[in-house]
């Protein structure tokens, strides 16, 4: 089953580049059998909340020193937080050091494995994970996750290694929140962005 781009349009009208979206979902969703109406708008619910509509394939990092307190409490205590405030390298850096694969914050593997894609990938771990399963070099990975095709893919990959589509099986998009969100965070927007796609490709 595909999608036009007269339904990612309805969905997701303040997005200007539809075609191309349209023409890489088309593309890997068969690769990750998300080929059922419950399969696909589900996936389009979920990317779509957390992208912004298809628009934010990198992770913004520009955070105040407030910010950074309230996120990150432990990494950015306000004794230590306005150094870091509104300069996202440095911020990534600190906040993803010696997690997820990644070395200490000298490294720099914080800001090279920030967030990207649809569903955001994070760390060098995950990286290597998805480089591993397309078969590219790691070195390869941040480039290609900012192309529409590789926002994409990650996300499928995500998707598949997490087992969402039994969760879209069963319209269970509270469970699947959990699963990609590790909480509830934008469930209303996440459930009205599902009823909304479901109503417009089936």
């Amino acid at each position: 089953m595909a999608i036009t781009i007269e339904q990612f349009k309805k969905l997701f009208p303040a997005n200007k580049e539809a075609d191309a979206w349209v023409s890489a979902l088309n593309t890997v969703l068969p690769e990750y059998k998300i080929t059922t109406p419950l399969r696909i708008a589900a996936f389009l619910a979920q990317c779509g909340h957390e992208s912004m509509g298809f628009t934010a394939v990198k992770e913004n990092l520009n955070y105040s020193a407030e910010a950074l307190t309230k996120t990150w409490p432990s990494r950015f205590p306000s004794s230590i937080a306005p150094q870091y405030a509104r300069q996202p390298e440095k911020i990534a850096n600190r906040a993803y050091a010696n997690r997820m694969g990644n070395g200490d914050e000298a490294s720099g593997d914080g800001w090279q494995y920030r967030g990207r894609g649809v569903i955001q990938l994070t760390g060098k771990d995950n990286y290597k994970a998805f480089a591993k399963v397309i078969n590219k070099p790691i070195e390869e990975i941040p480039q290609y996750l900012e192309t529409k095709e590789g926002a994409v893919e990650s996300a499928c990959w995500f998707w598949s290694t997490h087992n969402l589509n039994a969760y879209a099986d069963k319209k269970d998009i509270t469970g699947a929140t959990k699963v990609i969100n590790g909480g509830t965070n934008g469930l209303a927007d996440r459930q009205l962005l599902y009823k909304k796609a479901l109503s417009i490709i089936s």
